[in-house]
């Protein structure tokens, strides 16, 4: 018997009407990844650790890639189960498109529940977002 290795990423895209430079800011500022995701002590550099609280609990993280208005990448541990998220901004005519991608769910039925809440969870937060950006200068 083997054991099954294949994972599913949930992937939302988004346009922002926005430079890549102001959703930077609030993908790596604490006080605004706050309002948009969760309470946090995030810094943005490689290898820091970090958490992330929710009312249902905590998320333990750290930063495995970092490129300055390009892209964002950390660990994403919860639940018992390990992933990873990552963000991809791509300046655009009108804005920038922003990728986000959480890899490394089991294809297990016992983990759907997780998988479709972060497709739910990523399309919420992303709404959350643009409102954040709205409200920054």
């Amino acid at each position: 018997m083997s054991v099954a290795t294949e994972t599913r990423t949930v992937v939302v895209e988004r346009e922002f009407a926005h430079p890549p430079e102001k959703l930077w800011r609030a993908l790596t500022t604490p006080h605004l990844i706050e309002a948009w995701l969760m309470k946090n002590d995030f810094a943005p550099a490689l290898g820091h650790r970090f958490k992330l609280t929710g009312d249902w609990g905590s998320v333990d993280c750290e930063v495995t890639e970092i490129e300055p208005n390009k892209a964002l990448t950390y660990t994403w541990t919860a639940m018992g189960m390990g992933t990873l998220v990552s963000f991809e901004l791509t300046p655009t005519s009108a804005g920038t498109h922003l990728k986000v991608a959480q890899s490394g769910f089991p294809t297990e039925p016992s983990t759907d529940r997780y998988f479709n809440g972060a497709q739910y969870g990523w399309t919420a937060f992303t709404t959350k977002l643009d409102e954040v950006l709205a409200g920054l200068d």
